[in-house]
């Protein structure tokens, strides 16, 4: 008996129409390699399980009880592609040139249309709740592009989210995740127009649980912090993943640096560019 499935890609669609039940996986992902060149062992099929657990090469497809025309998400690059992940990033204004945002602060924070906007972010922006937010609970705000992994689209990320299991974990809950709408832009003096991440559109909607004293935010691009500096703390970015996902030990290091300021009623005194320094003092007490 035939199958039908349609592989969701890059964008785009593509039909696998001459497949049968006794197929495997492995003949479905050699048929997906001809028609996108992404090579079978670079292709992760997203939701074709058995019995819980992703499927083998060796399944057969009928043992999957697909239904005709099954649409599943594929992961997973071309060769020419992951060339140019693996070699050195190019030169990216946003994450290799971010620019020191001292400077702008001042000029920006407080301007009264850049607290308009945030105004009307909190009016017009709708948070699609996840998980209720707890009563004494302090808020982490993680960047997704460069600080899990590689930049990506919004779409994705709710698709990757989910693989990795971190919408899912039993050990903690994600209240919610804001995708660029949430943002507003601001101008400074030297750079002119730049998006940044105002803290503010979440401590307006939830005032009762979120504050300057409670939050604090991981980026590693400084400017996004210009609505609220004092609340931002600037990582290392997470880039060429392939090489440096079992090496980069930045995140672990900041949960340790999480612990120890968590146990204190107010955040405001911190400045965070110096976390290293205040958990190694910690740590020698």
């Amino acid at each position: 008996m035939s199958i039908s499935i349609i592989i969701k890609w890059s964008g785009q669609e593509y039909p696998v129409t001459k497949l049968t039940e006794e197929d495997t996986v492995l003949d479905l992902k050699e048929m997906i390699k001809t028609l996108t060149g992404v090579l079978p062992e670079r292709q992760k099929l997203l939701g074709l399980k058995i019995k819980g657990k992703a499927a083998e090469d060796d399944v057969k497809l009928g043992m999957l009880k697909l239904k005709p025309n099954t649409k599943i998400m594929m992961m997973g690059s071309r060769e020419e592609c992951l060339e140019e992940v693996l070699a050195p990033p190019p030169d990216n204004e946003d994450v290799i040139n971010d620019f020191d945002i001292e400077e702008d602060v001042i000029e920006v924070e407080n301007r009264e249309e850049n607290l308009a906007k945030i105004a009307r972010r909190v009016k017009e922006y709708k948070i699609e709740m996840l998980n209720q937010p707890r009563e004494g609970k302090k808020l982490l705000v993680l960047d997704v592009d460069y600080t899990l992994f590689a930049a990506t689209s919004m779409k994705w990320i709710e698709v990757k989210m989910k693989e990795l299991g971190v919408t899912t974990h039993a050990n903690y809950k994600i209240t919610f995740m804001l995708d660029s709408a949430a943002m507003i832009t601001v101008h400074t003096p030297k750079r002119g127009v730049v998006e940044v991440k105002p803290l503010g559109v979440i401590w307006d909607k939830f005032p009762e649980f979120y504050s300057r004293k409670n939050t604090i935010m991981f980026d590693d691009i400084g400017r996004n912090f210009l609505m609220n500096p004092q609340n931002g703390l600037k990582i290392r970015p997470f880039m060429k993943a392939h090489l440096n996902r079992d090496k980069d030990m930045e995140l672990m290091k900041l949960s340790q640096y999480l612990k120890e300021i968590g146990k204190l009623e107010d955040f405001t005194e911190l400045n965070h560019k110096y976390w290293e320094r205040y958990l190694s003092k910690k740590q020698g007490q």
